[in-house]
């Protein structure tokens, strides 16, 4: 039997990595915020053991940086990580999907050619896509982001493969955690928000393999064309003189050192995060 202590600490430094990553996901703590382990500790009123292991894990994902003398600093990304972020997934999801439809095609007798995943996953998964989809519609990006990542880890699931399935989820939560800046100084959201969450569910319960690959290389396109549009508005910006980036003007924020300063307007199925 394992040290009750041990198991105590194992779990309370995932609730402290838990809660700070929500925070950072929230906007609470922009990019470029820096915070020592004492600082966290006397938040939580615990001790500074489990707080440094939950921040080792967070800079093990790639959400913080670590500075020996001042302690960590929430990671800034850059435009150009968004946009090998979304790359580096559409790669991944296209290979999945080619593998899953040679396996298709392979299957003998009446199931040949088609996608069969268990009533109950594809049950939460599509209430999962339903509050996703109204929640981009109302803009309310706080109940988004965790509906929206929610609903692809369980997708995810079918794929059959935890290592694909782990790393698609660290690379959306990169995406929000670059695009959350932004969102934050957008007044209209909702306008560009992906909402097609509840699309692909009806294409996965269809079976229909070649559907779902279409809906995901319009969702990617989608995000890279909203990265471009955030470089543009940055050389107009720039070219105005206006503030660099998010939260530049006033507070530890800004994400956008590869040069986007701001959120473009999209249409309701248009994408940029998640």
């Amino acid at each position: 039997m394992p040290d009750g202590g041990a198991v105590t600490r194992h779990t309370l430094r995932q609730q402290i990595a838990d809660a700070l990553r929500d925070e950072i996901l929230a906007g609470r703590l922009l990019p470029g915020r820096e915070f020592t382990v004492r600082t966290i500790a006397e938040q939580y009123g615990v001790s500074a053991t489990p707080v440094r292991e939950a921040l080792v894990d967070l800079s093990a994902q790639g959400l913080l940086d670590s500075d020996q003398h001042r302690g960590f600093r929430v990671h800034r990304f850059s435009l150009a990580d968004f946009r090998g972020m979304v790359e580096a997934r559409s790669l991944l999801e296209d290979g999945v999907f080619r593998k899953l439809e040679q396996t298709l095609s392979e299957r003998p007798g009446p199931g040949a050619g088609r996608l069969s995943a268990p009533t109950a996953l594809l049950t939460a998964v599509r209430r999962r896509a339903q509050e996703a989809a109204r929640a981009a519609r109302a803009g309310d990006v706080a109940i988004l982001i965790g509906y929206d990542l929610r609903f692809w880890r369980e997708l995810s699931a079918l794929g059959d493969n935890r290592y694909v399935s782990e790393f698609l989820d660290r690379m959306r939560v990169k995406a929000w955690v670059f695009a959350v800046p932004f969102l934050r100084e957008e007044a209209q959201a909702y306008r560009w928000l992906w909402s097609g969450h509840e699309e692909l569910v009806d294409a996965v319960a269809a079976g229909d393999t070649a559907g779902i690959r279409t809906l995901i290389e319009q969702y990617n396109t989608h995000l890279l064309t909203w990265a471009d549009e955030l470089a543009h508005r940055a050389d107009r910006q720039t070219a105005g003189g206006l503030a660099p980036c998010p939260g530049d003007s006033g507070g530890p924020g800004g994400s956008c050192d590869g040069g986007a300063r701001g959120a473009p307007g999209r249409g309701a199925r248009g994408g940029a995060a998640g």
